[in-house]
């Protein structure tokens, strides 16, 4: 075995140092003293790392927990909780090292043993982990995850305490930074067998991140302290962290505006430019798409016809200009820019360009009358349902208006808290969803990827076997050209049969104080407190 770096990896993401600080504080600096106060969205579904899904979750489990490599403020991937590895010639085998130093909140060494069990768990067909495919990378995790395969025959395995051995199934160039992903952190092994609810509070809760939880008000705030065991401790520079959980914009404002925050994300979409005037707020890049799933399961949707009409009968130029205001572009692909493509430099939403043209009234018109709904005639009752959010319903409420002129058709709209929501949509219990994608590493395949069968995101219920080989050509070949290709293949099937429907690509507001020094984010969905601190 041998060393190998990789220019993609080091390529692969983009970070910003959120008003960057002049590094550590002194000795006697009082820099850390005040805690970093943040507003966050929406209450986590969930605190354990296998089971997360959602933006929500992955913001406390960045602070939490630490997988085998993070992410640095120049984008690369480096060490974290190993310090360093090996990689076999072929790119299967790789040979991870961890940290002496490594340790969980609660004193306890991290062992290779807590990452295998982990990986395992979490592909376990008994645990339902809705994000089980992000481990499929591993040899047999597919097969353990649908029970064709056992725990034994998944290619990961702790050799001792200090050293982790994993076998992919293919190739993967993208693995080093799927280890900085929340899917692939360890759980504290003696913790979560002896106790399946160890996830619900501060009590039991386990981590090996820079911070540790020790109060958690449901719906309310979450506090959190410096975890006193963290290898890297000397690099935290605040001793707390405080969130307030609301999933109201007006709040999460008023919030910062009367100074009981440092940062909120997504403020009302009228106050935006009041907001940058006043340069309360920035507008950051987001590789992300804001969409609608289609049940394809249940009529009408069951009929691409009418998806494609949908589709085509609304402005997004008019959303991203009159409704949503954050810098938004609109979306007539799936795929968002900021993706590599083949050529070094290339990128993937450019080279793959539109799939169909915006706010495309006689086109939707005519298909929704091949379907036999002329006018919306004839349409079945539609709930079109979004997770609570003033800027959902603006938004929901301007797409019901433009199908209403421009289809004939009458729908109504429904808003559910987040867990009821996402419940919701995964039974497939509805219609017409809210839906939104942030990916998880930098490559095409975190989009795509999750149409795939029996993935735990699809919530359109959308089946495609010739979907799938294309996507399986794209994660096991090791040549650019044929795995974009095979991508943009996909993409194009996906689109014509359209059980989505792409409104915009994300950029992401954010309200944050001057005094806010050292926030890390990246462009795809993590807030690192770790070095932050209020001056």
């Amino acid at each position: 075995m041998r060393i190998k770096r990789s220019l993609y990896l080091a390529l692969s993401l983009l970070l910003i140092i959120l008003l960057s600080g002049c590094g550590a504080p002194a000795a006697n600096d009082k820099r850390g003293e005040k805690p970093v106060r943040y507003a966050l969205g929406s209450e986590p579904e969930t605190l354990d790392p296998r089971k997360m899904t959602g933006s929500p979750e992955g913001q406390v489990a960045y602070q939490l927990f630490e997988g085998l490599t993070t992410q640095t403020h120049q984008g690369t991937i480096v060490p974290a909780a190993a310090e360093r590895w090996e990689i076999s010639a072929d790119g299967l085998t790789y040979r991870f090292i961890l940290r002496p130093a490594a340790k969980w909140s609660n004193g306890d060494p991290v062992t290779a043993h807590d990452f295998e069990f982990a990986w395992k768990s979490a592909l376990s067909p008994e645990l339902g982990s809705k994000y089980a495919d992000q481990l499929y990378y591993l040899k047999n995790g597919e097969a353990y995850n649908t029970r064709k395969a056992t725990a034994d025959d998944v290619g990961v395995k702790a050799l001792d305490d200090h050293t982790l051995e994993v076998t992919l199934q293919e190739p993967t160039a993208y693995f080093l930074s799927l280890c900085a992903f929340y899917t692939y952190f360890p759980v504290h092994k003696k913790t979560v067998t002896a106790n399946p609810a160890w996830a619900a509070g501060p009590a039991s809760l386990i981590g090996n991140g820079p911070f540790k939880l020790v109060n958690w008000v449901h719906n309310g705030k979450m506090e959190f302290v410096k975890n006193e065991h963290y290898w890297d401790i000397a690099s935290v520079k605040s001793s707390r962290l405080e969130f307030a959980i609301s999933d109201s914009d007006t709040t999460r404002l008023t919030l910062f505006e009367n100074n009981q925050v440092d940062m909120a994300e997504a403020p009302p979409v009228a106050e935006i430019i009041r907001l940058l005037k006043e340069k309360k707020a920035i507008i950051l890049p987001y590789i992300g798409t804001y969409f609608y799933d289609f049940n394809v399961t249940r009529p009408p949707f069951d009929d691409p016809r009418v998806r494609k009409a949908f589709t085509l009968a609304i402005d997004r130029e008019m959303i991203v200009k009159n409704v949503t205001r954050g810098g938004q572009i609109p979306a007539m692909a799936w795929t968002p820019p900021g993706l590599p493509d083949a050529r070094p430099g290339d990128d993937f939403r450019k080279t793959g360009g539109d799939f169909f043209k915006n706010n495309d009234i006689d086109t939707a018109k005519k298909l929704l009358a091949a379907a036999g709904f002329p006018d919306g005639k004839g349409l079945p009752p539609i709930t079109l349902i979004y997770n609570t959010s003033e800027a959902h319903k603006a938004i929901a409420e301007t797409i019901q208006e433009m199908w209403k002129k421009n289809l004939g058709v009458e729908i109504k709209l429904a808003n559910q808290e987040w867990k009821v929501f996402i419940n919701t949509r995964r039974t497939k219990d509805y219609q017409i969803a809210r839906d939104g994608w942030i990916g998880d590493y930098a490559d095409p395949m975190t989009f795509l990827g999750m149409f795939t069968i029996g993935n735990g995101n699809n919530n359109s219920g959308w089946k495609n076997e010739k979907y799938d080989a294309l996507l399986k050509t794209a994660k096991i070949s090791l040549d650019p050209a044929v795995r974009m290709q095979a991508l943009h293949d996909a993409e194009a099937l996906l689109l014509e049969d359209m059980p989505l429907l792409p409104i915009y690509y994300y950029t992401q507001v954010l309200l944050i104080k001057p005094n806010l020094k050292d926030v890390i984010r990246n462009s795809l969905s993590g807030l690192y407190f770790k070095e932050a601190y209020v001056e």
